[in-house]
This record gives structure tokens, C-alpha cells and sequence, in this order.
């Protein structure tokens, strides 16, 4: 159990930071500990207590935005938005006070995903956005996230992030922040009668449901070019493997 434990941790490690997992399991990071070339195995720290709040804060809030109160919406989602700066403070005081975590590093991508989808969950459930939106958007980071697992056999350094990655980010972030706060509001183009398609039917909507269709738009182009990279990096770890066969061979 213990093996399989640490083989466990060996892999998260790897996928979360695979520069300092490899440093710190050959013995050759000269970093602090505690830095992020060198995380410290700590549990409580006052950046990983607040990564945890962000997640307090991120049920409270689905709670009280759930209820379809007025009063309670406008405080659920002033906890959404302090959760969301919680996640720039707790890394930036690990940085600070050389109390960066393995924990930390695992939690906080985590926790981000968890506020994003709680978000676009609430949105649904009151009725305010298509399920198949939320479906598009969840299910893509959870593909994205196999699919890395599954690249790790063939490369163990990350994919790169690539700018229309960061781009779809931007736009569905800003578009369900404004769909939260609900205001601009705006008239539908009213080129529809779907109920499914917001802000194409005659329904006023929050004019951040235009970005959120922008977002979706890159988040395919995004998983599109990803699943293609994967493809050639397999592909040259396979042809790679089969030359060096080839010349044990010889």
C-alpha cells in the first residue's frame, strides 16, 4: 500500500510541477525549501488555510445563489468575488513567506476549477444558462485533464499553454462574472424562438452571455489543437521508441 501511495504522490507531483519533483527526488535543488523550485511538504499553512476558505466560500456561495433571492444573490456573489481574489493572495503570500506547499500546488488549479464550475453550475440551476453550455465547459477541462494523464506516458514535461487557451479563459471568465452580477442587461436579438440559445431568442439576458459564446468558441478551437499536439507528441515518443529498438537491434 505504501509503494503504491508513494508512486501515487510521485505521479501528482510530477504532473503539478515536474521541474522541482524531479529536482527534489535526485537530490539536486540548491532552492530554500519552501520556494517554488523547492515545495515543502507542510499542511497548515496560512496559504493553504486560505485555499480552503476559497472552498468554504464557494459552498456559502452556490447556497445562498441558488435560493433565486434577490437580497441573497447581491451577497452570494460578493463571497464569489472574494473567493476569487483569495486565489491570487494565497499564492502570492506562499511566495512571500517561502511557504510554498506541495499541498498548495495541488489544491490551488484544483480549487479554481471548483469555483469556475461552481459558478457556471449555479447559473444553471437557476436557469439563467443552457445546460449545454455548462456540459461543453466542464467536460472539456475534464477531457483536457485525462488527456494529460494519458500524454505522460509518452512526454513527461506539461504541454505548453497556448494563447487561445488563455484567450477562451478570458472571455468565459468575464462572461460568467457578468452573468453572475446579472447587469447589463440586454434584449435578445430575437432570431430564434430556442429557449436553449440566450441572447438569440427575445429574452433579456446579462450581456455577458455574448462572451461566454466567444469562450466556447475558442475552448473548442483550444481542445481541438491540444488533441493535435497530443497526437504528434505521441507519435514522435512512438517513432523515437521503435529508432532506439532498431538500433539495440543492430
Amino acid at each position: 500500500m505504501s509503494d503504491r501511495t508513494e508512486r501515487a504522490k510521485s505521479t501528482i507531483k510530477g504532473a503539478v510541477a515536474p521541474d522541482a519533483a524531479a529536482m527534489q527526488a535526485n537530490g539536486t535543488t540548491t532552492d530554500p525549501v519552501g520556494t517554488s523550485n523547492n515545495p515543502s511538504h507542510q499542511i497548515f499553512t496560512v496559504a493553504n488555510v486560505i485555499t480552503f476558505m476559497r472552498l468554504i466560500l464557494t459552498g456559502v456561495f452556490f447556497f445562498l445563489f441558488t435560493q433565486r433571492n434577490p437580497e441573497t444573490r447581491g451577497l452570494a456573489v460578493t463571497l464569489y468575488t472574494i473567493a476569487a481574489i483569495t486565489d491570487f493572495l494565497d499564492g502570492y503570500i506562499a511566495r512571500a513567506t517561502n511557504t510554498v506547499s506541495w499541498l498548495g500546488k495541488v489544491m490551488d488549479p484544483i480549487m479554481d476549477r471548483v469555483l469556475l464550475f461552481t459558478g457556471v453550475l449555479a447559473l444553471v440551476v437557476i436557469g439563467e444558462l443552457p445546460l449545454w453550455v455548462a456540459l461543453i465547459v466542464i467536460g472539456r477541462d475534464i477531457v483536457l485533464f485525462f488527456g494529460t494523464l494519458w500524454l505522460r506516458v509518452y512526454q513527461t514535461r506539461p504541454m505548453d499553454v497556448i494563447f487561445i487557451g488563455k484567450v477562451a479563459t478570458a472571455f468565459l471568465m468575464t462572461g460568467f462574472a457578468d452573468m453572475l452580477i446579472n447587469f447589463p442587461r440586454v434584449q435578445g436579438f430575437g432570431i430564434t424562438d430556442a429557449a436553449w440559445l440566450p441572447g438569440f431568442n427575445s429574452d433579456v439576458v446579462a450581456v455577458g452571455i455574448y462572451c461566454v459564446y466567444i469562450g466556447l468558441c475558442f475552448s473548442v478551437v483550444t481542445a481541438i489543437t491540444y488533441y493535435r499536439d497530443g497526437l504528434r507528441i505521441r507519435r514522435a515518443a512512438l517513432d523515437a521508441e521503435a529508432l532506439k529498438r532498431q538500433k539495440q537491434g543492430s
